[in-house]
């Protein structure tokens, strides 16, 4: 009984799609195989032999062809399945259905043809810039066939097609001939109940598949990322996949263009307001920056702590001591009274900490199917002989931020995939105090080596869904409170311990927030709690200084670089906070922009072109009339964030000519 179950036709339709499922896989490696050839791509000495290595990129690489290939399958297979229930087979049923995978495949073999020669000029996958030579049809014809070298990927593209579609007419005719020759069930209850269950099952899987992974996020760019080499980072990323996602983020309304004045202008203002000339090659604000006596080749562990405001510390107004570690560190250290996050979002804060760009309202600028390329302070370290070290509580492709941090400066990512599974409270991975007794033991082996490091940990525990572990006893008695004072509590375990070792003589401790959050009632239509946030640089060779100047998040580099004497490129919006002085500072909050200084503050919304002013007195506001004053303010904000925009659309966000290699 069973063997007619599993010999019937919606079983046989089963191994037909399965194989074109599998004989499709197996073409994807084929050019996956052809671009690892054809790249020709020089190994570093030690990762030249280490197949075992080179050979995980291949593995990726089929998770992520098997993405494409179950998208493909999904529509063959629950048409086979209702058939199934009806146990119908007919011959135009294999047939068409063979034309509808030579189609879609054909789509995916001339993508996947295109990424050969795509990747040997860019140095990365095809992606949706492509779309760009449309408009250019008769010059992209005759560069694509008039360049000799292109001969090989458009010969192994229509080869593939005229192949994969002769075995799949083959294997069409041949399961037809199977399904149409089986013999009928003896229960015909019994078939349709199995084979509503398989059905649904392979279904089911094939949704899986789709998805390509159980946890908390889709499967991502950044899945493929997994060693320090770019290639074989890159090599694992499907290229349809890469097309396809790219092109769906371009869409996302958070992505489109800011358009606050013209580009041109931006740029001189821009040139004006940070007194910059530019370098040709680099961009027009990029400079050289001379530091003032030999690098002090010092540590640097920078705490990004998840909404802290600084109208949660009593420092600042707090009626509570809700952090009373940070207090006493902010009296103990270099700190910077007025000073503001780009954005309302973890990711605009590791950003513009990390690379001295302003947060362009919604967008998440790590977040994209093809990896931006940066210099800022980790680059710059990293030239500088530093190792370069993050760790996060949660899955490390969340944000992207695997792929995005590897291909920007960062040799190590800690993340949930390397803690305990016991560790992990919720969809955000461990809480704070785990994290900073994982990083410590790390800390201490890098040290041994000799090298020195930078280290970022970003901590997660002051973000909903707030987890309270038991073993910790709060004073406070409403949740939001509460974990407030975890946080704290988990950030003087770790100082208390890192103190205690030989390398904190020679390292930096900078600790800032990666945004604020609502404390109170909200003033005005952008709380200024939301970007209000501390930043305290503790070092036992640094005295202790609150500097009242305004500053951001795109400030912290240069701030930092100036204190190690490190000479670089800068080719970024940030100034070093202990030599230069800016009139306002400028962020932003989704939909909206604020720029402010210490009695004004202008809000714009560019989605309604509104525009709100106010006076200022502590945390209080008043609506205000315009005047001078405050539109200079908005042509500042404005100019910062257009010349941004500029920047990165034409790629200049790198501190050395864009084509060359480091």
């Amino acid at each position: 009984m069973m063997k007619r179950l599993f010999a019937g036709r919606f079983t046989r339709s089963i191994g037909y799609l399965l194989s074109v499922h599998l004989v499709a896989l197996l073409f994807f490696f084929g050019f996956r195989v052809a671009l690892f050839i054809a790249t020709d791509y020089d190994f570093p000495k030690e990762i030249s032999e280490d197949y075992a290595l080179q050979s995980m990129a291949f593995l990726r690489g089929l998770w992520f062809d098997n993405v494409i290939a179950c998208y493909i399958l999904l529509l063959p297979l629950a048409v086979f399945w209702i058939a199934g229930w009806f146990g119908y087979t007919a011959r135009w049923l294999y047939r068409s259905s063979a034309f509808f995978f030579i189609f879609f495949y054909s789509l995916c073999f001339i993508i996947s043809a295109a990424n050969i020669p795509y990747f040997a000029y860019f140095f990365k996958p095809i992606n949706s810039s492509i779309f760009n030579w449309f408009g250019y049809m008769d010059t992209t014809a005759g560069m694509v066939f008039g360049e000799s070298s292109y001969y090989f990927p458009i010969t192994l593209g229509l080869t593939a097609i005229a192949a994969f579609a002769y075995i799949t007419l083959r294997l069409s005719r041949t399961f037809f001939l199977l399904s149409r020759n089986a013999a009928p069930p003896v229960n015909k209850w019994k078939a349709a109940v199995f084979t509503f269950v398989a059905g649904a099952a392979l279904i089911g899987l094939c949704f899986f598949g789709i998805r390509g992974r159980r946890g908390y996020n889709p499967i991502k760019v950044s899945q493929a990322y997994y060693c320090n080499d770019a290639f074989l980072n890159q090599l694992g990323i499907n290229p349809v996949f890469n097309l396809m996602t790219s092109a769906i983020d371009d869409n996302r309304k958070e992505n489109r263009r800011l358009h606050l004045m013209a580009e041109d202008e931006a740029i001189a203002r821009v040139q004006t307001l940070l007194g910059r000339q530019g370098m040709d090659g680099i961009s027009p604000i990029a400079r050289r920056v001379e530091a003032d006596s030999q690098p002090t080749r010092r540590n640097v562990v920078v705490i990004l702590m998840e909404s802290m405001s600084a109208h949660l510390m009593q420092t600042f107004g707090h009626e509570t001591s809700l952090t009373p570690f940070l207090d006493s560190l902010w009296q103990q250290s270099l700190s910077f009274s007025h000073f503001y996050s780009s954005g309302i979002h973890t990711n605009h804060g590791m950003y513009s900490s990390l690379y001295s760009f302003p947060a362009m309202m919604k967008r998440n600028a790590m977040k994209g199917s093809v990896i931006p390329v940066y210099s800022g302070l980790p680059t710059v370290l990293k030239e500088n002989g530093y190792h370069n070290m993050f760790f996060m509580t949660h899955e490390s492709q969340y944000d992207n931020m695997n792929a995005f941090f590897r291909t920007n400066g960062f040799d190590d990512i800690y993340s949930q995939e390397n803690y305990p599974a016991d560790k992990v409270v919720n969809g955000f991975g461990v809480q704070d105090d785990f994290l900073f007794q994982y990083a410590l033991p790390v800390l201490d082996r890098q040290a041994r080596s000799g090298q020195p490091f930078f280290s970022v940990l970003l901590t997660i525990s002051n973000h909903p869904p707030y987890i309270i572990p038991p073993y910790f006893h709060p004073r406070s008695r409403t949740t939001e409170e509460q974990i407030v004072e975890y946080a704290d509590w988990s950030i003087r375990n770790f100082m208390t311990e890192a103190l205690k070792r030989p390398w904190a003589d020679h390292t930096l401790f900078v600790l800032l927030g990666d945004h604020g959050k609502l404390v109170g009632t909200p003033e005005c239509e952008s709380p200024q709690s939301y970007n209000h946030i501390p930043l305290m640089i503790y070092g036992r060779d640094i005295p202790p200084r609150i500097v009242d100047a305004y500053g951001g998040q795109v400030d912290l580099a240069p701030t930092l670089l100036g204190l190690l004497d490190i000479s670089y490129v800068q080719n970024d919006f940030g100034v070093d906070l202990l030599k230069e002085k800016r009139p306002y500072m400028y962020f932003t909050a989704d939909n909206l922009i604020g720029v402010r200084d210490s009695s004004r503050l202008f809000l714009y919304f560019p989605d309604t072109q509104q525009e709100i002013r106010y006076r200022t007195e502590g945390t209080s506001v008043q609506a205000a009339e315009d005047d001078p004053a405050f539109r200079d303010m908005k042509q500042y904000g404005f100019a910062m964030l257009q010349c941004a925009e500029t920047l990165v659309q034409r790629q200049q966000t790198l501190n050395y000519p864009h084509g060359d290699k480091r």
